[in-house]
């Protein structure tokens, strides 16, 4: 029988190479869901210590979570507003990886905008959704006719008593890996 570690491990290898399958299972499952956060943990490692964790994802959704903690603080003990920039790319980045074939285009984040309106005091969640019709308005049919498209992302945070805390506005820079001039 194979061990729960063993069985982690070769998961976290299969991330690598097919996340979209990953995602897609993490949607139905516990097992893949907490799998998904692992390989993201390894995989980003500067989210790590922050404790992002995917809380619910599916097809045209996703809800993430960043807990409060020592280490998330800023000097007055309440979730640092880094913390909540880098939860909403996170957020937005995993949703359109998710959505894109990374083998088909490159993803790169352009500008994050925060507006902040409450200080968190409590665990910090984040929603993001956009729509197939969005996908394919924004993204798809623009690039049919432009070599790169900037995609806007905008996504609310909120502690755990609905509190609006911030809103992130994120854009993504979305192109053909054949229209890409610099060398990976």
């Amino acid at each position: 029988m194979i061990s729960i570690t063993c069985f982690y491990i070769y998961q976290l290898n299969a991330i690598k190479m097919n996340l979209n399958k990953i995602i897609k299972k993490a949607g139905h499952s516990p097992v893949y869901l907490k799998i998904l956060n692992l390989g993201l943990n390894r995989t980003i490692p500067f989210n790590k210590p922050h404790g992002i964790k995917v809380l619910e994802i599916s097809e045209h959704q996703i809800r993430t979570f960043i807990p409060y903690k020592k280490r998330n603080f800023n000097h007055i003990r309440g979730v640092h507003a880094c913390a909540l920039a880098t939860l909403s790319e996170f957020t937005t980045g995993l949703m359109l990886i998710s959505r894109i074939d990374s083998k088909k285009y490159r993803i790169i984040m352009k500008a994050l905008y925060m507006d902040y309106y409450y200080q968190a005091k409590k665990h910090v969640y984040a929603t993001f959704e956009m729509s197939d019709q969005w996908l394919e308005e924004t993204i798809f049919k623009p690039l049919e006719k432009e070599d790169a498209v900037l995609v806007k992302c905008t996504v609310e945070t909120r502690d755990q008593d609905g509190n609006l805390l911030a809103t992130g506005n994120i854009h993504w820079h979305i192109k053909p890996w054949d229209k890409v001039r610099t060398k990976v």
